[in-house]
Protein backbone atom coordinates (compact mmCIF):
# COMPACT_ATOMS: atom_id res chain seq x y z
CA UNK A 1 0.00 0.00 0.00
CA UNK A 2 1.56 3.29 -0.93
CA UNK A 3 2.53 5.94 1.68
CA UNK A 4 1.79 8.56 -0.81
CA UNK A 5 -1.35 10.23 -1.59
CA UNK A 6 -3.17 9.21 -4.86
CA UNK A 7 -3.30 12.61 -7.12
CA UNK A 8 -3.93 13.14 -10.02
CA UNK A 9 -2.52 14.62 -13.16
CA UNK A 10 -0.94 17.86 -12.40
CA UNK A 11 -1.97 20.71 -12.28
CA UNK A 12 -3.57 20.51 -8.40
CA UNK A 13 -2.81 21.98 -5.69
CA UNK A 14 -0.60 21.61 -2.56
CA UNK A 15 -1.03 23.37 0.73
CA UNK A 16 1.76 23.01 3.17
CA UNK A 17 1.27 23.13 6.95
CA UNK A 18 4.15 23.11 8.99
CA UNK A 19 3.89 23.12 12.88
CA UNK A 20 5.90 23.70 15.92
CA UNK A 21 3.34 22.23 18.54
CA UNK A 22 3.53 24.37 22.21
CA UNK A 23 3.53 22.17 25.74
CA UNK A 24 -0.68 22.42 25.69
CA UNK A 25 -1.73 19.69 23.61
CA UNK A 26 -4.78 18.71 25.66
CA UNK A 27 -7.61 18.29 23.23
CA UNK A 28 -5.33 18.37 20.11
CA UNK A 29 -5.49 14.24 19.45
CA UNK A 30 -9.26 14.29 19.29
CA UNK A 31 -9.53 17.38 17.07
CA UNK A 32 -6.99 16.18 14.61
CA UNK A 33 -8.62 13.11 14.24
CA UNK A 34 -11.60 15.16 13.58
CA UNK A 35 -10.47 17.73 11.03
CA UNK A 36 -8.57 15.28 9.14
CA UNK A 37 -11.73 12.94 8.40
CA UNK A 38 -13.75 16.62 7.56
CA UNK A 39 -11.21 17.56 5.35
CA UNK A 40 -11.70 14.51 3.62
CA UNK A 41 -15.20 14.82 3.25
CA UNK A 42 -14.45 18.22 1.31
CA UNK A 43 -15.10 18.95 -2.45
CA UNK A 44 -11.99 18.67 -3.77
CA UNK A 45 -10.01 16.89 -1.22
CA UNK A 46 -7.14 14.72 -2.99
CA UNK A 47 -5.11 13.17 -0.23
CA UNK A 48 -2.45 14.19 2.35
CA UNK A 49 1.07 12.76 3.69
CA UNK A 50 2.11 14.00 7.03
CA UNK A 51 5.49 13.65 9.10
CA UNK A 52 5.70 14.15 12.53
CA UNK A 53 9.16 14.94 14.61
CA UNK A 54 10.64 17.90 16.01
CA UNK A 55 8.33 19.99 13.03
CA UNK A 56 5.17 18.36 11.84
CA UNK A 57 4.41 18.95 8.40
CA UNK A 58 1.62 17.91 6.77
CA UNK A 59 0.70 18.44 2.51
CA UNK A 60 -3.19 18.09 1.72
CA UNK A 61 -3.66 18.37 -1.84
CA UNK A 62 -6.67 20.06 -3.15
CA UNK A 63 -8.45 20.08 -7.44
CA UNK A 64 -8.84 24.17 -6.81
CA UNK A 65 -7.84 26.95 -4.95
CA UNK A 66 -12.02 27.65 -4.62
CA UNK A 67 -11.69 23.90 -2.61
CA UNK A 68 -9.00 25.42 -0.49
CA UNK A 69 -10.37 28.62 0.34
CA UNK A 70 -13.85 26.37 1.74
CA UNK A 71 -11.70 24.45 3.77
CA UNK A 72 -10.08 27.50 5.20
CA UNK A 73 -13.22 28.87 5.83
CA UNK A 74 -15.07 25.90 6.88
CA UNK A 75 -16.84 26.59 10.30
CA UNK A 76 -15.17 23.58 12.33
CA UNK A 77 -11.94 24.11 10.67
CA UNK A 78 -12.40 27.60 11.76
CA UNK A 79 -12.91 26.71 15.38
CA UNK A 80 -9.62 23.98 15.32
CA UNK A 81 -7.79 27.09 13.84
CA UNK A 82 -8.58 29.70 16.50
CA UNK A 83 -7.53 26.48 18.91
CA UNK A 84 -4.21 26.29 17.44
CA UNK A 85 -3.55 30.13 17.85
CA UNK A 86 -4.46 29.89 21.19
CA UNK A 87 -2.87 26.38 22.38
CA UNK A 88 -1.90 23.98 19.98
CA UNK A 89 0.79 25.42 18.41
CA UNK A 90 4.38 27.67 19.32
CA UNK A 91 4.47 28.61 15.86
CA UNK A 92 3.20 27.29 12.13
CA UNK A 93 3.57 27.83 8.44
CA UNK A 94 1.05 27.64 5.57
CA UNK A 95 1.71 27.53 2.47
CA UNK A 96 -0.11 27.10 -0.95
CA UNK A 97 1.04 25.53 -4.07
CA UNK A 98 -0.05 24.93 -7.48
CA UNK A 99 1.70 21.61 -8.74
CA UNK A 100 2.50 21.73 -12.18
CA UNK A 101 4.33 18.91 -12.41
CA UNK A 102 4.86 15.44 -10.04
CA UNK A 103 7.11 12.02 -10.45
CA UNK A 104 6.88 9.03 -8.07
CA UNK A 105 8.35 6.66 -7.48
CA UNK A 106 8.05 3.40 -5.48
CA UNK A 107 9.58 0.15 -5.25
CA UNK A 108 7.39 -2.67 -5.40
Amino acid sequence: MSKFAKTPKPPYYAVIFTTVKSEDQEGYAEMNAQMFALAQAQKGYLGIESAKGEIGISVTYWETQEDIAAWKNHAEHQIAQAKGYEKWYQAFATRVCLVERDNIFERE
